[in-house]
């Protein structure tokens, strides 16, 4: 099992500890969780935004590099949920990033003067 796998594994174990059933969810119970996990990730950026001194106009703050690290992980947690309930595994994730990676990169190749949505529908 790769590190990604594993990190699904432990994903999905915790998250039928908590008492979600990603197998046996209808679309309207898909929709209520995409939502919990997006707003949760909303949180957990603002905690992560709240690690690095962002007010210009205060002297008194510092950077909290070991607080940006768990909040970065909390993150992950909540993405990798939110992927699951999407249905994707690790190796989807793995072969959808890879595709985005290339078109990212044949964007950049064309100068991303336009935005082409059909570049992603392979995904």
């Amino acid at each position: 099992m790769d590190k990604l796998e594993n990190i699904f594994d432990l994903q999905e174990q915790l998250n039928a500890r908590i008492g979600v059933n990603m197998k046996d969810m209808d679309d309207d119970e898909r929709a209520k969780w995409i939502l919990n996990y997006v707003r949760a990730m909303q949180q957990e950026l603002a905690e992560l935004t709240d690690s690095v001194p962002w007010k210009w106009w205060a002297n008194y703050q510092a950077f909290d590099k070991q607080n940006a690290k768990v909040e970065i992980v909390d993150l992950f947690h909540f993405l990798i949920s939110l992927a699951q309930v999407m249905g994707m595994s690790a190796e989807d994730i793995h072969e959808a990033y890879l595709k985005k990676n290339q078109v990212n990169h044949d964007r950049q190749e064309k100068g991303y003067s336009s935005k082409d949505e059909n570049d992603s529908r392979h995904i």
